[in-house]
């Protein structure tokens, strides 16, 4: 493996990044470079309101939101664009709702590579758009759905030099799967529930790979329940068939054709886990109780996973003696718009200290 030109040469530096922490699990070569944006290392934080609720020995929310790009998809895409660039690709290419085109384009930008992304016209949360753009990647907006975009996505890197950055290439699920070990040596065991939102489905296959891995290697005592949450209006492994318009607020996980279905309905299986579905209302809900209780501003599908383990408490399931953690997929910073969906109650005073002091009650 090659260490990155431009990384600096002290050692903190170096050590930075899930392909120097987790070489040795990842595909990397005497060829691959090892290349950095800082990702991975993300907080592990313990809840202080929603655990008491969830009845649980302990619930932590896992912050993948803090990831270079603010979402998970850093520690599959660093892997990613080291194979292309081990393979001599000199452009990638990815089909997004937002945060894989945001991810890929950075670190294009970085090393030096094209980047070609395809979005559904006017289907991606604007922050998200935004991040593409001054990462400068060459924006191409379809008339149609994630599944679509991707499908033509795999058709143009079939016929050209371009590596496809989608979940659909290995080195992304492998990467991914880092966010296992974190969690499991932070808490020194597997928790006994992993419970995450569920868009094309390569993130779930990714941390089961993970806890797999580490179990076998006895780095762990056991392996979690894997709990999967879709949007009831985009839940095809809920409903058991592809959904031709998935319809949700959560942008990030509108798919209605997951393309690693067969390993996300694996993973639910071997860990005799579940995937369910969760409304809107109920993801809102989720996402405005993760800001006010627990200080944590997320993208609506980080909230379907917190939804979900809310509303499976509710139809009578036991958290009692577990200890959870919720995969925080990505930031709020991503979806202004859904946080603005209300006009803010703002008070408007004169700029007086007795005027500001009676319309806080404190006068």
């Amino acid at each position: 493996m090659t260490i990155d030109p431009d990384m600096p040469a002290h050692e903190d530096a170096v050590l930075r990044g899930v392909m120097h922490q987790y070489a040795e699990h990842l595909p990397v070569t005497d060829k691959t470079p090892i290349i950095s944006l800082g990702e991975g290392d993300t907080p592990l934080v313990r809840s202080q309101s929603i655990e008491r609720e969830l009845g649980c020995d302990a619930l932590y929310f896992k912050l993948e939101s803090c990831n270079p790009t603010g979402s998970f998809k850093d520690r599959g895409m660093v892997v990613a664009v080291a194979k292309a660039m081990e393979e001599g690709a000199q452009a990638i290419m990815c089909a997004s709702t937002g945060n894989t085109s945001a991810s890929a384009a950075a670190y294009a930008g970085r090393y030096g590579l094209k980047c070609f992304v395809i979005v559904p016209d006017g289907n991606i949360a604007r922050g998200k758009l935004a991040q593409s753009v001054v990462y400068g990647a060459e924006i191409i907006a379809i008339d149609g759905n994630f599944d679509a975009a991707l499908r033509v996505a795999r058709e143009i890197t079939s016929k050209h030099p371009i590596a496809l950055v989608n979940s659909v290439n290995p080195h992304r699920v492998e990467g991914q799967k880092t966010a296992s070990f974190e969690i499991a040596d932070a808490l020194g065991d597997a928790p006994d529930v992993l419970a995450l939102p569920v868009g094309n489905a390569g993130n779930i296959t990714a941390y089961w790979r993970g806890f797999v891995q580490y179990h076998q290697m006895e780095h762990t005592s056991r392996r979690p329940m894997m709990l999967g949450f879709q949007a009831a209006g985009a839940a095809p492994l809920v409903d058991g068939a592809p959904i031709e318009s998935p319809q949700t607020i959560a942008s990030a996980i509108r798919v209605g054709n997951p393309a690693s279905s067969a390993s996300a309905l694996a993973a639910r299986d071997e860990s005799g886990g579940a995937i369910a579905a969760v409304t809107d209302d109920e993801i809102l809900a989720a996402y405005a109780r993760l800001a006010r209780e627990e200080g944590i501003f997320c993208e609506p599908a980080s909230a379907a996973c917190v939804a979900g383990v809310l509303r499976q408490k509710a139809e009578g399931r036991s958290f009692a003696g577990q200890t959870v953690v919720c995969i925080i997929t990505g930031s709020g910073l991503k979806d202004p718009e859904t946080a603005l969906r209300t006009e803010p109650d703002v008070h408007r005073v004169p700029a007086e200290l007795g005027a500001i002091e009676r319309e806080m009650g404190w006068a």
